[in-house]
C-alpha cells in the first residue's frame, strides 16, 4: 500500500456521539479520506491545566521516559519521518498505554504531548495538539500489550537496514556477536499488507509468543520490553544487528558462522534472567545525552 494510503488509515477514536457511521455508499477511498479528516480536527476543548497537573506522578515520569525514547530513536537514526510509534503502559492502568499525536516528528514529542489510548483505540486523556493517532499503529501495539501483560513498552520501526533484513529469507543470520543476543529468542511475523485489519491482531501476538523481539517480514521491527529502557535497548541492538548483516552481505566475502553450540552458548549469555536485563543500567546515560543536547523532551 503507498505511503498516500497508508495516511489514510489516521483516525482519532475517542468516543463521539456525533460521530455516527460512515455512508455504506461512500467509495471504500473516499470513506478512508473522512476518516482522515476527522482524526486531523482540533479537539472542541483545549484543557486549561499543563499535562502534568492532569495525571499522576508515577505517569508523568513515564511519560518523561516515554517522550526520551522517541528522542533516542531519532538520535540513532531510527525513525521514518512521523512514522511508526513507541507506546508505554500507563503505571496503574493496565488497560491504558501512552501514544504518539501522528502529526508529530521524533524529534518534538514531549511528556505533555503524548495521547493516552484504552484497547479500544479511544482517546482517554487527549494531548493538547489537533493531532489525533495513526489506526495502524494503535491496531500493533494494542494487541501486543492486551496480550503480554508482562510488556510496558513497546516500538515498531521500519528502518533501512530492519527492513532490509525482514526481506531477506533467511531472516537474521548468527553472524555477529550483537545478532547472536536474539538467536533462539525471536519471533518472524509475516507481512499481511498494512496494518489496518483487526484480525491480524490474534496473528501478530500469537507470532510474538514470549519473545521481545521479532521481524515483520517485509515490513520492519517490533521489540517489547518490561521498561522502555529495555524496549529501547533490544530496538538499538536489534538494529544494529541488522546493518552489519546488511552491510557483511554488501562486501561480497564470504560469511562466518560459528558453530550451533557457540550460538546457543552467547544467546544463553545475553537473557535477561542470566546476567542483567540491559538496558536499564544504560539508560542513564542515554538521559544524559539527552539534557546536555535538548531536555525539552521533559516538558
Amino acid at each position: 500500500m503507498s505511503r498516500h494510503l497508508q495516511d489514510l488509515s489516521v483516525i482519532d477514536v475517542s468516543p463521539d456521539p456525533a460521530a455516527s457511521a460512515l455512508p455504506s455508499s461512500q467509495s471504500p477511498s473516499a470513506q478512508l479520506a473522512q476518516l482522515s479528516v476527522r482524526g486531523m480536527q482540533a479537539p472542541g476543548v483545549i484543557a486549561s491545566r499543563p499535562m502534568r497537573d492532569r495525571v499522576s506522578e508515577a505517569e508523568w515520569q513515564m511519560r518523561v521516559d516515554l517522550a526520551a525514547c522517541y528522542r533516542l530513536m531519532h538520535l540513532y537514526g531510527m525513525t521514518d519521518m512521523i512514522y511508526n510509534h513507541v507506546t508505554a503502559r500507563v503505571p496503574g492502568e493496565p488497560d491504558h498505554f501512552l501514544l504518539n499525536a501522528y502529526g508529530f516528528h521524533y524529534s518534538e514529542i514531549t511528556a505533555s504531548n503524548l495521547h493516552k489510548v484504552n484497547h479500544a483505540g479511544e482517546i482517554v486523556l487527549r494531548a493538547d495538539t489537533h493531532y489525533g493517532i495513526n489506526h495502524a499503529g494503535y491496531l500493533i501495539h494494542s494487541a501486543v500489550h492486551a496480550a503480554r501483560p508482562d510488556v510496558h513498552c513497546a516500538i515498531h520501526s521500519h528502518t533501512r537496514a530492519g527492513v532490509a533484513v525482514a526481506a531477506m529469507e533467511c531472516g537474521l543470520l548468527p553472524i555477529s556477536l550483537t545478532a547472536m543476543r536474539f538467536m533462539n529468542h525471536i519471533a518472524y511475523h509475516d507481512f499481511e499488507g498494512t496494518v489496518v485489519h483487526e484480525e491480524e491482531q490474534a496473528r501478530l501476538v500469537e507470532h510474538l509468543g514470549s519473545h521481545n523481539t521479532m521481524i515483520l517480514r517485509n515490513h520492519g521491527l517490533l521489540t517489547c520490553g518490561a521498561t522502555i529502557a529495555q524496549a529501547f535497548n533490544n530496538h538499538y541492538v536489534l538494529n544494529l544487528a541488522c546493518q552489519i548483516q546488511v552491510d557483511a552481505m554488501a562486501s561480497g566475502a564470504k560469511l562466518l558462522t560459528p558453530g550451533q553450540e557457540i550460538i546457543d552458548q552467547t544467546s544463553w549469555l545475553f537473557r535477561p534472567e542470566v546476567r542483567r536485563p540491559y538496558g536499564d543500567m544504560e539508560w542513564e546515560a542515554m538521559l544524559r545525552l539527552l539534557d546536555r543536547q535538548d531536555p525539552s523532551f521533559r516538558t
